[in-house]
């Protein structure tokens, strides 16, 4: 049989991953100190391997394809497909952003500023590269981890991921410039993605995730309306598509059924109430696929 080899990343990504499939339809189950967690796709092998890792793995055909950063792909500088960006981590959906940042009562002010100190970071390429784009001679190195708390006694700067900008504030940090914003990426191996079979199953999976991250900002609605206020029903409650309306027992009413962005929700459903809508009911979506 054949089988796609998929690299699910370790670390803060895991557990977001593991529902992210299960929401499209896929249970993966980790066990502990277990790097080859079991999915019920037999067609499918995963492994658990850091982020960081697997945009290489991928490229060197160790993975069919993989879920990494798109801040990885570019710190390993590899060769391989995007096929799908997943706006999801540990966190919200807001992408994540590597910045620059130094102490509060740092004299950096810019990027230019940083001429001649030393940076530590995890990303060293991108950061690298972001210097040179800057025409700025700096020094940069691999930071092994607890990067926030080196300014100002071991570096001057860092370079660091953030989502929520918290961990930099507690450690009296402020960002100087954003270097890039990194959202989750699904990459595949571009011989892996030249095999027909291969190249389906993977657009299949991408499919599917991309729709069950699309459900989770969407809501369905269902209600009954007197004909006579339909058109100013309509009118609120603009979803992906016209509602879909069908007619009742009672020849004067109809019932409308509808997609709607889930915080609308709340504005919408007061109004619905005042155009005379009754059996009002709103259920959420498992997929959502356009």
């Amino acid at each position: 049989m054949d089988k796609l080899k998929f690299g699910i990343p370790d670390g803060s990504l895991k557990d977001a991953t593991v529902q992210l499939f299960k929401k499209a339809g896929y249970n993966i189950s980790i066990r502990e100190r277990n790097y080859f967690p079991s999915i019920d796709d037999p067609e499918i092998e995963c492994m658990l391997i850091r982020a960081q890792e697997i945009p290489r793995y991928v490229a060197e055909g160790v993975l069919d394809f993989g879920i990494s950063g798109k801040d990885w792909i570019n710190e390993n500088e590899v060769d391989v497909v995007e096929v799908a960006e997943l706006r999801y981590s540990k966190v919200s959906r807001s992408p994540m952003k590597l910045v620059i940042a130094v102490p509060n009562d740092s004299a950096i002010k810019t990027v230019k500023d940083l001429e001649g100190k030393r940076i530590a970071t995890e990303l060293v390429n991108v950061t690298k590269s972001y210097l040179k784009k800057n025409k700025v001679n700096a020094k940069v190195e691999f930071s092994w981890g607890s990067t926030e708390v080196k300014p100002p006694k071991l570096v001057d700067a860092i370079s660091e991921l953030t989502e929520t900008g918290n961990s930099l504030r507690a450690n009296n940090l402020r960002i100087i410039d954003t270097i890039m914003e990194s959202t989750t990426r699904m990459i595949v191996n571009k011989e892996s993605y030249k095999d027909k079979w291969k190249k389906q199953k993977i657009d299949d999976i991408a499919m599917l995730l991309q729709s069950a991250l699309a459900a989770e900002e969407m809501v369905g609605i269902k209600m009954n309306i007197q004909k006579e206020n339909l058109v100013n029903v309509v009118k609120l409650v603009k979803g992906m598509e016209s509602p879909t309306v069908s007619p009742l027992a009672e020849k004067d009413w109809v019932a409308i059924e509808v997609i709607v962005k889930e915080k609308i929700v709340r504005e919408i459903i007061p109004r619905l109430k005042q155009l005379g809508a009754k059996d009002i009911i709103e259920y959420p979506l498992n997929k959502v696929i356009k």
